[in-house]
């Protein structure tokens, strides 16, 4: 066999296709990376981060190495999960805005012995409406993750790491002096 066709064979070969788990491991801190830069909110790259390698996971068989290198398409489907998240996030904040013109200016905290004292009502509307919309879900309703997460569309893994951190984030401020 000559060179020439042993180039031409190797060439006309389809791509080897890489173990998704190698492709992640290999494209982690890039994916990242790359949706810090796009977000500008290390806390949303993370979140979006997680939601991309679950799609990617779930879309794999849809990935041709023919087209392309597996970082390409990873950061194709970041990039898709991030535009996904600014829509839904954008009509969210819509319907806020709507609900918020319709409703009196402020909507009063229980203040009677069983509800939230003052300095916690405060530490609260310095969550974001996302952390707050967390803490309502989980901790005032009482629903669990995954019924959160239908309510918030989100995964109950994000629902979370998001309750996580609002919780986190409302600790100190209630215990800052």
């Amino acid at each position: 066999m000559s060179v020439s066709s042993v180039l031409r064979h190797e060439m006309s070969a389809p791509a080897a296709r890489p173990r998704f788990a190698d492709v992640a491991a290999e494209n982690l801190d890039g994916v990242h990376r790359y949706l810090c830069h796009l977000t500008g909110n290390r806390d949303l790259a993370d979140d979006l981060t997680s939601a991309t390698f679950e799609r990617a996971l779930r879309d794999w068989a849809r990935y041709d190495p023919e087209r392309g290198r597996p970082s390409v398409w990873l950061v194709e489907v970041a990039r898709r999960v991030a535009l996904d998240h600014f829509r839904k996030d954008g009509r969210r904040r819509a319907r806020e805005e709507r609900y918020a013109a319709g409703v009196p200016e402020a909507v009063p905290g229980p203040s009677e012995p069983g509800g939230f004292s003052a300095d916690l009502r405060a530490a609260l509307g310095r969550l974001s409406r996302a952390e707050r919309e967390l803490v309502a879900l989980r901790v005032v309703l009482g629903m669990d993750a995954a019924e959160a997460g239908r309510v918030a569309g989100m995964t109950a893994s994000a629902v979370g790491t998001g309750l996580h951190r609002a919780l986190s984030k409302l600790r100190q401020e209630v215990e800052r002096p």
